[in-house]
């Protein structure tokens, strides 16, 4: 009879980067145009004027000018309102 031997597990396998996530320029600091101001997985938080979110729901900053946040309800496709942060550049 032929027989393999037991396999075991790998258990250091977790050596991986972390992705650098989370808010990169604050309320009230001076942007140029194209800076990152959020790196986020989902979008956690909303473009708003002065900005535009790229594919990999990174915020950038379209104009140059000064950060800012505001919290605001966006329905969504259910009718339901949640609370999103939005990001903003004057």
């Amino acid at each position: 009879m032929s027989h393999v031997k037991a396999g075991g597990s790998s258990k250091n396998n977790h050596n991986n980067a972390g992705a650098r996530l989370g808010v990169k320029r604050f309320g009230g600091q001076a942007v140029n145009e194209g800076a990152v101001l959020v790196r986020q997985t989902g979008a956690t938080k909303i473009a708003g004027p002065g900005t535009y979110m790229s594919r990999n729901f990174t915020i950038h900053a379209a104009k140059a000018g000064t950060v800012s946040f505001k919290r605001i309800k966006k329905p969504s496709f259910t009718g339901r309102t949640h609370r999103r942060t939005q990001v903003c550049v004057d």
